[in-house]
């Protein structure tokens, strides 16, 4: 089933992350670097499908040969933290080919960056586990008309309430803002390609008569009352297609238990009071006490004896009389405010899961994090403290490790702006959550059971209206002592 996934991150080599390397591993290529000499060798990795470079009006064609194109963005950009390229990062929806899912990318590409002055790097990656996906690596600066590099922004002077410049005594210069010559950073960005994405892969579908769809916004955004399921990550995502069972894949098999569950109940409870509303207006319908006596006198199979049936029957009875005790139900318009009671705490129910499993999901990431961040800590040291030219091979023996870690730490430093790492707090935090959680599980058992219960009901009362329609004889009115 289609997907959607967009990851969009910066390469930049404050990061120690060339551009001429992320490229030439993305496709699988041998690019030397003319920034520091190193021969970066990546053709023996496997997986990777289909590559191509596009190209916007104003850059020069030779752009079109991988390495001359990322040797000239190492070239023009000066800084030691210097932002190379912007990646974008998508999954491809299985139900199309290879052909259509290039054909795809390709459109995609050319509307939302090309077309905008981006140059594009195209590496589609398929290795036959389920996760076609593509990697575009973009360029970060605009072209000039003689094709030549443009600036990322230009400076502005700032004036006082004169028109003056204001001149800063202490840096010895004019104050003055930085102006981006390209909105390529804005934020709205973002939502307009994850969107655009979205479109042209729904497009295809449908072009291709494929039922599936895919949606970037949340649930939330959707109207949709449900419990998002976690994202996996990449170690995870790994060991689940190999059949590995991981905490994160456990954790979203029972949030899509407990989805699924939930629906169930919703529609249960809806069909009983869309059930109770219509017989509402039926004046011929039966009393509670011609509900008791249909059970009593239910027949069994041929092959079973009637003493056995007359058994059955009446622990059905026992236990239907005893429902409508305990829930003071006299009559059918009772029935009817139970449902709707029911109903309510089904509401109920779903409404405080929700922000719980939410708060569940956001504790145990940040208990994740804190592991990756602490058990990692010692690898990405030594990766640091490599020498340029081991640094590289490093980081490819030890990827999985340094990533968790990176992601790990920009993570946290997010969210604890400058604080203490509070793992004791999270951890007994997720236990409180936990038992409220088990509690509410209970709640939905119990509500469960009564609607197990009505549904009996409703299919004594279906039957006995079923026989007196066959037998033509009007329904028999008698009271019903409680």
């Amino acid at each position: 089933m289609a997907i959607y996934h967009l990851s969009i991150k910066i390469i930049s080599r404050g990061k120690g992350r060339p551009a001429v390397v992320a490229a030439a591993y993305r496709a699988a290529e041998k690019i030397t670097s003319n920034y520091d000499g190193i021969t970066n060798d990546y053709t023996r990795k496997g997986g990777v499908v289909h590559t191509e470079i596009m190209l916007p009006e104003r850059a020069p064609p030779e752009y079109a040969d991988r390495a001359v194109l990322w040797n000239a963005v190492e070239k023009i950009e000066k800084a030691k933290n210097a932002q190379l390229a912007r990646e974008i990062e998508l999954a491809l929806p299985k139900e199309l080919s290879l052909e259509k899912n290039i054909t795809l990318v390709r459109n995609y590409v050319k509307r939302y960056f090309v077309e905008q002055g981006m140059c594009a790097d195209i590496c589609i990656h398929d290795k036959g586990d389920g996760n076609p996906h593509t990697h575009i690596m973009l360029t970060m600066r605009p072209f000039n008309d003689d094709g030549t590099w443009g600036d990322k922004q230009k400076k502005e002077y700032i004036f006082d309430d004169n028109g003056e410049k204001i001149y800063n005594k202490t840096k010895r210069q004019y104050k003055c803002k930085s102006i981006p010559t390209t909105d390529w950073n804005e934020q709205t960005k973002a939502e307009e390609w994850r969107s655009g994405w979205a479109e042209c892969v729904n497009k295809f579908l449908e072009s291709e008569n494929v039922a599936a769809r895919i949606d970037h916004r949340s649930y939330k955004r959707q109207d949709i009352e449900q419990i998002p399921t976690i994202h996996l990550g990449v170690s995870a995502s790994q060991m689940e297609r190999h059949g590995i069972r991981t905490e994160r894949g456990d954790i979203n098999r029972e949030i899509i238990l407990t989805n699924q569950q939930l629906r169930q109940l919703r529609a249960r409870i809806n069909k009983l009071k869309n059930w109770l509303n219509d017989e509402s207006v039926n004046t011929a319908q039966p009393t509670l006490a011609d509900v008791i006596s249909n059970i009593l006198s239910q027949r069994g199979e041929p092959d079973k004896s009637s003493n056995y049936n007359a058994i059955v029957n009446l622990k059905k009875a026992s236990q239907m009389l005893l429902f409508l005790k305990n829930n003071h139900i006299k009559d059918m318009p009772d029935l009817q405010n139970k449902v709707g009671e029911m109903y309510r705490r089904q509401n109920g129910l779903r409404e405080n899961l929700k922000p719980i499993e939410r708060r569940l999901k956001v504790l145990q990431e940040h208990i994740w994090q804190a592991e990756y961040y602490t058990q990692f800590k010692d690898i990405y040291n030594k990766y640091k403290q490599q020498n340029p030219k081991n640094q590289e091979v490093f980081y490819e023996d030890n990827r999985a490790e340094i990533t968790l870690y990176e992601a790990a730490k920009k993570y946290l430093d997010a969210h604890l702006n400058g604080h203490s790492l509070p793992l004791k707090d999270w951890k007994l935090e997720l236990t409180k959550l936990t038992a409220e959680q088990n509690v509410l599980y209970r709640e939905y058992t119990a509500l469960k059971d009564e609607t197990r219960e009505v549904e009996l009901i409703k299919r004594n009362v279906e039957n006995i209206l079923h026989e007196n329609q066959r037998e033509s004889t009007p329904v028999r009115k008698r009271g019903l002592e409680l």
